[in-house]
């Protein structure tokens, strides 16, 4: 019988500590990402006229997808210019993935 309270005992303990360690593994801090924009803007976020600016250190050609919070792709663009079109969606909560050249970021958009 005292065997089966060690036995018990020992495997709360260790359950306990496997717990404990993946909880605190999970509360690590997001380090940014290396492959990341530099520079980018995205603005004015939330979006009132129709139209959003995005801008990069470089500037180059970006490539543009919007999802709704369903992740259905709303709007894909390529863009030249820093002006994004907007106005033909429904006011709401968005994620707008950016691409230029091999860097990607991802955003949330609010559109009033």
């Amino acid at each position: 019988m005292a065997k089966n309270y060690f036995y018990i005992t020992f495997l709360l303990a260790f359950f306990f500590t496997v717990s404990v360690s993946a909880q605190d593994s999970k509360q690590l801090p997001k380090t940014q990402d290396p492959t990341g924009i530099e520079g980018l803007s995205l603005y004015p976020n939330p979006v009132v006229n129709g139209k959003v600016y995005i801008s990069s250190k470089n500037d180059l050609e970006k490539e543009i997808i919007v999802f709704d919070i369903l992740g259905k792709k709303v709007l894909q663009a390529h863009l030249t210019t820093k002006e994004l079109n907007v106005s033909d969606l429904v006011p709401g909560v968005y994620i707008i993935r950016i691409s230029e050249q091999n860097a990607t970021a991802t955003r949330k958009l609010i559109i009033r």
